[in-house]
């Protein structure tokens, strides 16, 4: 099949920024309400979610594809899908209330041969409006892998003996993301990705050590961290790469220093495994 046809291809969305969502943001992250009401950087992933019905999802909980002119992405027949890497342009703040509009393009689509087998990259455009306003654009990275073999060694391997050392960041924070916080983002973002919520999914199926944390969930602790250190809509691009699994129940550990040009953030496991790299710009 010719997935190259896919290339160009749009979906629109609209949303609104209610009290609800604000708040329900606002109490997953332990974070008080601003004043005046404009919504930390990273609230532009719980918008516009995908709202395809129950009858049409796929087995691992994401909206199914075919080759019909309605599939936004490729039917590709590898199973496994995970959010890459995106980098985020920030054009304006999102204010509670506002009207939201998205459109969703295909940029690019290819196939290859990796070390764990084959691999289809889909690369989306997202543009976001608030109130008619250009708020955020994402260049998205979404990567499908084959199926995992069913003795396949669960990923990431265990933790260590060695322990991650701060030392060389200007800020860190450490923390646990557990079953619940990944639960609270899965429902902010409308994603039923099983290997978030369902443990035997996550480790019989899909091969991982446990509930894998979200990569826009990490991110978000990042972009959180960036504004405790900054200020709170300081970035004006913000980009991050998966780089390994990060484990609910396990501490993570977010961390960030000046660098050339801007800032570099990362997160790693406790045994200093890096699970996320990520770069900001004022």
């Amino acid at each position: 099949m010719n997935f190259e046809a896919w290339i160009g291809r749009e979906t629109r969305a609209k949303d609104r920024l209610d009290e609800g969502l604000a708040d329900r943001w606002l109490a997953t992250f332990d974070l008080a309400r601003p004043h005046p009401a404009i919504m930390p950087q990273g609230i532009h992933f719980a918008l516009c979610a995908p709202e395809a019905p129950t009858a049409k999802l796929g087995e691992d909980g994401h909206p199914a594809r075919d080759d019909s002119p309605d599939s936004f992405l490729p039917p590709f027949p590898m199973p496994r899908r995970m959010w890459a890497s995106s980098k985020i342009a920030f054009h304006a703040p999102i204010a509670i209330g506002a009207v939201i509009e998205r459109v969703s393009k295909v940029a690019s689509v290819s196939e290859k041969a990796g070390g764990s087998g084959r691999l289809a990259f889909v690369d989306i455009e997202h543009v976001t409006k608030a109130n008619g306003t250009l708020a955020v654009i994402e260049s998205q990275t979404l990567v499908y892998r084959d199926a995992a073999s069913a003795d396949a060694p669960l990923s990431p391997p265990p933790l260590a003996e060695g322990r991650f050392d701060p030392a060389g960041w200007d800020a860190h924070r450490a923390l646990t993301p557990d079953a619940r916080l990944l639960f609270r983002y899965s429902a902010l973002t409308f994603n039923t990705h099983r290997i978030h919520y369902d443990t035997p999914y996550a480790s019989e199926v899909e091969r991982y050590r446990g509930l894998v944390v979200h990569g826009p969930l990490t991110a978000s602790l990042l972009l959180q961290l960036a504004a405790t250190e900054l200020g709170e809509n300081r970035l004006r691009s913000f980009q991050f790469r998966g780089l390994s699994p990060a484990i609910a129940g396990e501490p993570l550990h977010l961390v960030m220093r000046k660098s050339e040009g801007g800032y570099e953030l990362a997160a790693f496991a406790d045994d200093g495994r890096q699970v996320t790299a990520a770069s900001a710009a004022v």
